[in-house]
């Protein structure tokens, strides 16, 4: 739903670029890849997109092959066995060499390898493995506060003028939601588009102005409702509830994206 008065670029249309990512592991729903598809898709020509979080090359591969020939297409990812996913933080090094081979080999098989230049580092030690500003960054790094606030705050700033930030796990997890609360939503520089789901869209173009930033700030603060029924049904999977609704005839609720 990126708003931009420019064409998506020609290119492999969303139909077949879901397909080739359907078997890919990841936390993605069809809303959210198109999301990706067309943010990718109006990057400018010999732009930078660029991804934080990558495991398995879900996202990497619908940004790739949405993206124009002469886009320039970095995925960060340190692969190094922590943040890998929900309630999946730390302590998974024996599963790290796992995740970064079938990174490669999905990005192969979907014959984008030769597009993405993977820079294996944390986020905050890849700054100068990257020239230039970007066009495109989708952050779904670290969800813990710290590292996601420094992810939209020293990357953010090298988004261009104009630019898009998607970032995942927004008002889902409370991590990636405080980080949004203190630096996006009293901001002055990016303006809420909207999301599907938990991943919104920003764009740098925010009219300066109180009143602008006034109007940015409830179109963000409306998403709060939404947030806490995400908290509340991560609480009850947590507990262990769901098996519970499962016995009594209710579906269990999904853990939110």
């Amino acid at each position: 739903m990126i708003d931009s008065n420019t064409k998506p670029n020609d290119g492999p249309d969303l139909v077949a670029t879901m397909a080739a990512v359907a078997d890919v592991d990841g936390w993605m729903s069809p809303g959210q890849g198109a999301t990706l598809f067309d943010a990718a898709s109006r990057c400018p020509d010999g732009g930078t997109i660029v991804e934080i979080g990558s495991f398995r090359g879900r996202s990497t591969i619908v940004l790739a092959q949405a993206a124009a020939s002469n886009v320039r297409i970095f995925a960060i990812d340190p692969h190094a066995g922590n943040d890998r996913g929900p309630q999946e933080i730390d302590g998974f090094v024996d599963e790290a060499a796992d995740d970064h081979a079938v990174f490669l080999a999905n990005l192969e098989r979907a014959g984008v390898a030769d597009r993405v230049t993977h820079v294996r580092a944390f986020s905050d030690d890849a700054h100068d493995r990257i020239d230039g500003g970007i066009d495109v960054l989708y952050v779904d790094g670290a969800h813990r506060y710290g590292p996601a606030l420094a992810d939209i705050r020293s990357w953010g700033d090298r988004v261009l003028d104009g630019g898009t930030m998607l970032i995942h796990d927004s008002f889902s997890s409370i991590g990636v939601t405080g980080a949004i609360m203190r630096s996006l939503v009293a901001g002055r520089r990016f303006r809420y588009v909207g999301r599907s789901r938990s991943m919104t869209i920003y764009r740098a173009d925010l009219p300066s102005g109180l009143g602008a930033r006034l109007r940015n700030a409830s179109r963000q603060l409306a998403q709060l409702p939404w947030f806490a029924k995400n908290v509340g049904l991560k609480v009850l999977l947590t507990l262990k509830l769901g098996a519970v609704l499962q016995r009594v005839g209710r579906p269990a609720p999904e853990w939110p994206y």
